[in-house]
């Protein structure tokens, strides 16, 4: 069993703690209720596939109150058996002891029904839970074995590491000679990086075909670390669906108030196509936080914020961890960016914005071609800047500033007011009198029209 805290501030241990579980576990109090916390532990036991059982704990109280308990998880998609649901929930009390047994049936039944089985008679593989760099026994990682078995002295990769099982120490610090499935360990003997959690422990054949596996993870890793790979963004949307490299679009969605939460989370998930699908991960009422970041990060979503803000520090974690935010403060464009990039009916606008005017004054035909000379007008010309060529408020062409002269010396950039030569790449016929424009191009999502508009 791996036992998660409930403190909202352990998102990223139930994160990774409920990729490796078989059947979550979701205890809440019959006192309490459902807590942020909570619908974050749900959210992310969906997000993995794994089935759910609820322990409503703390029935021996006299405020408890089991029934309100149901609803509200009932009014966030787990509704009971007893109530014409599919969701086990077990009134408990770990204090006194109280339906325990009835809590183990039920897990005992799902895991039947799972046929969760494992062989123990192949080399072992477990998942890293947690990983620490200890002063006297070096790199510790503790493991849950998840088949075959682990012993003393078999050779293993783990991550970009690899190593040779010094020693395994069981949960109360006992050293034991092999490792069965489901049982944790603290394993000894890892060479090279610390693995993190998640990371898979796997038994080789012999150390030179550990160590072999480990460098060309290492390799992989630092290849991807490289490519700077980026996390969905609105804008990268579409591009990702052709590529058949995304079907659902993850959302996390916070907002100010419920009532606002409930018409955007209900809307976009009407807005579902057979192309793609909106799946919400996680809504909340109040700022965005790290905790949302965390999320985000580990499900590849896009954070959508309605009326609501984010601090410097979330904002950082977010750039590092390649997580967009969007806020928004009017339905409507929320609702529209996510259907543009969605639909891929609309590609991003180009915006041209024009950072420098120059008049040309005269011609010059000069061994290395025309050159136009110029006085700049506004802003200021740039070497390699795009153009368009204006005469008479019409556009007659477009090119490149391949090109720039100061008296004779070539200069990257000239400011307003300033003369200068101008070599045009793409463009011959302009003309004494011409205005040339540098532009600059960006990229934005279009918005369709309001309907009705």
């Amino acid at each position: 069993m791996l036992d998660t805290p409930g403190h909202e501030a352990f998102t990223a241990m139930r994160a990774h703690g409920v990729k490796i579980t078989d059947i979550v576990v979701l205890v809440v109090s019959a006192v309490d209720g459902v807590m942020p916390q909570t619908l974050e532990a749900m959210n992310h036991a969906k997000a993995a596939d794994a089935p759910i059982i609820v322990a409503i704990n703390k029935i021996d109280l006299p405020t408890a109150n089991t029934q309100q308990i149901k609803q509200q998880l009932s009014n966030h998609g787990l509704l009971p058996e007893d109530w014409g649901g599919k969701t086990p929930m077990v009134e408990v009390s770990a204090k006194k002891r109280l339906n325990l047994d009835k809590l183990l049936e039920i897990v005992s039944i799902q895991a039947e029904l799972m046929e969760l089985k494992a062989n123990p008679d192949k080399p072992g593989q477990g998942i890293v839970i947690e990983s620490r760099l200890d002063p006297k026994k070096g790199i510790v990682a503790t493991i849950i074995n998840v088949t075959g078995t682990i012993k003393i002295g078999d050779p293993f990769t783990v991550g970009a590491a690899h190593g040779k099982v010094r020693a395994m120490l069981d949960d109360h610090g006992q050293r034991i000679e092999e490792l069965k499935p489901s049982m944790p360990a603290e394993i000894l003997g890892i060479s090279g990086e610390v693995p993190t959690a998640g990371d898979v422990l796997k038994v080789a054949e012999n150390e030179k075909e550990a160590r072999h596996v480990a460098d060309k993870r290492k390799l992989n890793r630092r290849e991807e670390a490289l490519s700077h790979q980026k996390h969905v963004t609105l804008l990268s949307l579409k591009s990702q669906v052709d590529q058949k490299l995304l079907r659902n679009l993850n959302v996390v969605l916070k907002t100010d108030v419920f009532g606002s939460q409930q018409a955007i989370k209900d809307s976009l998930e009407k807005m579902s196509t057979n192309e793609v699908a909106i799946q919400m991960l996680h809504t909340g009422i109040g700022n965005i936080t790290e905790s949302d970041v965390l999320l985000a990060k580990a499900s590849s979503a896009v954070i959508l914020g309605f009326h609501v803000d984010a601090d410097s520090k979330v904002r950082e974690a977010a750039k590092a961890a390649d997580v967009e935010i969007r806020e928004y403060t009017i339905i409507y464009d929320l609702l529209e960016d996510v259907r543009a990039a969605m639909s891929g009916l609309l590609a991003p606008e180009i915006i041209e914005t024009v950072t420098g005017r120059a008049e040309i004054q005269q011609i010059f035909d000069l061994s290395s071609g025309r050159v136009a000379g110029s006085l700049v007008r506004e802003g200021k010309l740039v070497r390699n800047q795009q153009i368009r060529l204006m005469r008479a408020g019409e556009t007659v062409g477009t090119g490149k500033i391949s090109g720039l002269k100061r008296f004779k010396e070539d200069v990257k950039e000239v400011e307003k007011g300033l003369e200068c030569g101008i070599l045009l790449e793409g463009f011959k016929d302009f003309r004494a009198g011409d205005v040339v424009e540098a532009i600059t191009k960006e990229e934005r999502i279009r918005r369709l029209a309001a309907p009705g508009a």
